[in-house]
């Protein structure tokens, strides 16, 4: 099994702050989500889409799965991801972060490529994200036995692992106004992230 095959999208939010489902973003007349998959596929062979709305992406060029445990929020497409994936280490973001940065993302591989760990995240201050992020498929069974105890927070999952941590100073030097962890969460952030594209 190749190490870094696959990544994976996770778009099953409830969008609640957005009004609208935010896997539908269209930023100058095209998909946020298509304009994601593009800039992953410069680096990932496989791409898996998690959603709950799996009809909206007939005939779609990538692998589209449904939380396998359902109402557990993003642990379960974590879980899902990994299961259905063809790698060892998973790349994991929400549909709402838009700043693929291709040189972090290598920059993570390199960092485990040669250790046995069984996350790879950022941490900030005394924040984690958790997305813009690796996960092994060896901790699928520690996220079924949280799921199945109704722990939902990834926090959880990643304590109880072998994770490994990036420090804030490290993946500033990526990204040094922290905009690969940008999510857009609602139409303000929205119009704010189309705004710069135009600036």
């Amino acid at each position: 099994m190749e190490k870094f095959k696959t990544a994976v999208i996770l778009a099953g939010g409830k969008s609640s702050r957005m009004e609208f489902d935010k896997q539908f973003i269209k930023i100058n007349e095209k998909r946020l989500l298509e304009i994601m998959i593009n800039k992953l596929r410069k680096e990932f062979d496989d791409i898996i889409i998690v959603t709950n709305k799996p009809k909206q992406y007939v005939g779609s060029s990538c692998k589209i799965v449904c939380d396998e445990i359902k109402q557990r929020g993003p642990l379960s497409g974590i879980h899902i991801g990994l299961k259905k994936s063809s790698s060892k280490y998973v790349y994991f973001l929400a549909c709402d972060m838009p700043n693929i940065n291709i040189d972090y993302i290598r920059y993570m591989k390199e960092k485990i490529r040669d250790l046995d760990v069984d996350a790879c995240i950022t941490r900030v201050g005394n924040r984690l994200e958790h997305f813009n992020a690796f996960y092994s498929r060896n901790i699928i069974k520690d996220i079924e036995k949280l799921l199945l105890e109704n722990c939902r927070a990834i926090v959880y999952l990643t304590d109880k692992v072998n994770t490994f941590y990036i420090k804030e100073q490290d993946a500033r030097k990526y990204s040094p106004n922290w905009d690969m962890f940008l999510n857009i969460n609602t139409k303000e952030d929205l119009n704010s992230y189309i705004n710069s594209l135009d600036g």
